[in-house]
């Protein structure tokens, strides 16, 4: 089996670049001879899968967070519609927040990480496709494989990329606490969700989650009925309260016990459209997509099942 490793130095304050000989001795006692590139900025990992892809490996580990996974699994669906369709994406998570990860119960040691790989089969998840516009208001897609939403979402992540101490302090805390910090600057979103042909459903929001997987924001258990190959997509919007209220019952996220929240609706479905209202104030919601924050709604966000290898 040939297989390839892309390394993101920098994730998880740089564990996994330390340690490399360690590493490098696990890979190779589990999985043999590999091919290890790193990236250097934003969009490598993305790259590197394609050519990775291209030249016939049959699986591609993306050593990092959730940032790492997602591109490189972006790159790998990029591949697989040109005819590269061979490889399947293994995960060694170190990142900030490593959410896909916790929703797939793998184990913090890299050396047991490495030998459920190697036993396991391939099966085939879903992913997600989201089209938005960036930062430049441009139109952009790309895949996502865990979670995309809107809302505070943006803002946290955003402000969690930009931390110094990321990498350096615990996931959880530093989502928690960006959470707090940005929820009280934050000013609620008005858009219009529309699910499948459904009836749009308008409001004043605090955060959108379109789910893969059930896990976001360091741990926050958004999700919890979610599946990564079911076919759809469970939907959970947050509206708008009462910021006091709201901040209390946050807790309630890392357990899943928001589901009977009166302020929480849960639905299901395959496509989802969110736009701004007219007039809302600022008008643009930021999205969220696995973990990155790189634009704006309207955005489409289209479910598309068993679409990926995965290797873990």
């Amino acid at each position: 089996m040939k297989v390839g490793i892309i390394l993101n130095p920098i994730a998880g304050d740089g564990r996994l670049k330390r340690d490399w000989a360690d590493v490098a001795g696990a890979l190779e006692r589990h999985l043999g001879r590999f091919e290890m590139r790193e990236t250097l900025a934003e969009g490598d990992a993305e790259r590197l899968a394609i050519e990775f892809a291209a030249e016939g490996y049959e699986l591609v580990i993306a050593a990092g967070g959730d940032g790492t996974a997602s591109e490189t699994a972006d790159g790998l669906l990029q591949a697989a519609r040109e005819g590269y369709d061979s490889a399947a994406l293994g995960l060694l998570a170190c990142g900030t927040g490593s959410d896909f990860a916790r929703g797939l119960g793998l184990p913090d040691d890299v050396d047991a990480v490495l030998e459920r790989i190697a036993a396991c089969q391939i099966r085939m998840i879903d992913v997600g496709r989201i089209s938005y516009i960036d930062d430049h208001g441009a139109l952009a897609s790309r895949h996502f494989i865990n979670i995309a939403s809107l809302g505070l979402s943006g803002h946290v992540d955003r402000a969690v990329n930009a931390d110094r101490r990321k990498g350096r302090i615990p996931a959880k805390a530093l989502f928690l606490w960006r959470t707090v910090t940005e929820f009280f600057n934050y000013h609620f979103d008005d858009v219009i969700v529309t699910i499948d042909d459904g009836e749009p459903i308008a409001g004043r929001v605090a955060l959108v989650a379109i789910a893969n997987g059930p896990f976001f924001g360091g741990g926050m258990m958004i999700a919890p009925d979610a599946s990564l190959d079911d076919g759809q997509f469970d939907i959970v919007i947050l509206r708008a309260g009462g910021k006091i209220a709201l901040m209390r019952d946050i807790r309630l996220l890392y357990t899943g016990q928001h589901r009977d929240h009166p302020a929480v609706t849960i639905l299901r479905g395959r496509k989802v459209l969110v736009e701004p209202v007219i007039g809302a104030f600022e008008n643009s919601a930021l999205v969220d997509i696995d973990g990155e924050a790189p634009g704006r709604v309207p955005a489409e966000f289209e479910i598309m099942p068993r679409a990926l290898k995965l290797r873990c």
